[in-house]
């Protein structure tokens, strides 16, 4: 294991150690690769068939069945105690950048229904000041099919400098489908002194129905650091 990868878990387990609710009965558990070692630390709990855990997705669902939680929904349980989740980028305010993934729609659902959210991600993810300094590819905006070319040109009068329609690659012919059947669109703004402005702005075009900016939400964040160490903002 590198001295990244040993640094991702020992910040996972710290973020659950040191947050974890001794009563919490609901869990949400978000994706990403240092959040698998999340799960595993929870997995790791004796009281772990006392709570449920909420997933953001596919890839949570399967972390919280692998590691012997029990599995529920946002529908039955919509107010959690804790949710963890990783970050595409996280700036000194924690506000962050979320749904490289495409997970970004359910993953706000999870982080707004929990009472505390916890951020853990290696030390790329940091920002030294705004967001859209470590994380290039775009601010996240899940939007409804046929409003993506309107949305498109409304991104471009909001400063944004370049668009992509996100790709399914090799592996699909046409768009990334989310989750809820949306399409996703990468915005770049560049850097971004004023994350809660942009996101206001986009969420209120039409079409719209979630943006990859998570602001003022995270309670605290973990970065698994280069030399192995952790660090905590």
């Amino acid at each position: 294991m590198s001295l990244v990868e040993q640094a991702k878990k020992v910040a996972a387990y710290q973020a659950v150690d040191e947050n974890f609710p001794e009563s919490a009965k609901v869990v949400g558990i978000g994706s990403g690769s240092t959040v698998v070692y999340v799960a595993e630390r929870i997995g790791q709990l004796k009281n772990k068939d006392s709570f449920i855990c909420i997933p953001t997705g596919f890839q949570s669902t399967q972390l919280i069945i692998d590691n012997g939680l029990k599995l529920g929904t946002i529908e039955q349980y919509p107010d959690l105690d804790i949710a963890f989740d990783g970050a595409d980028e996280c700036d000194p305010e924690l506000n962050l950048i979320k749904g490289g993934g495409a997970c970004l729609f359910q993953e706000k659902l999870v982080a707004l229904s929990a009472k505390k959210f916890i951020v853990v991600a290696d030390y790329r993810k940091k920002s030294p000041k705004y967001l859209g300094i470590q994380w290039r590819k775009g601010v996240p905006i899940e939007v409804v099919p046929n409003s993506w070319v309107k949305v498109s040109q409304e991104l471009k009068k909001l400063g944004a400098k370049s668009i992509d329609l996100r790709s399914g690659g090799s592996a699909k012919a046409g768009p990334v489908i989310t989750d809820n059947n949306n399409f996703l669109i990468d915005a770049d703004f560049g850097e971004i002194a004023d994350p809660v402005k942009l996101h206001e702005q986009i969420k209120l075009l039409v079409g719209v129905v979630e943006t990859g900016l998570f602001c003022k939400m995270a309670d605290k964040a973990y970065f698994g650091e280069e030399d192995g160490k952790v660090s905590s903002i």
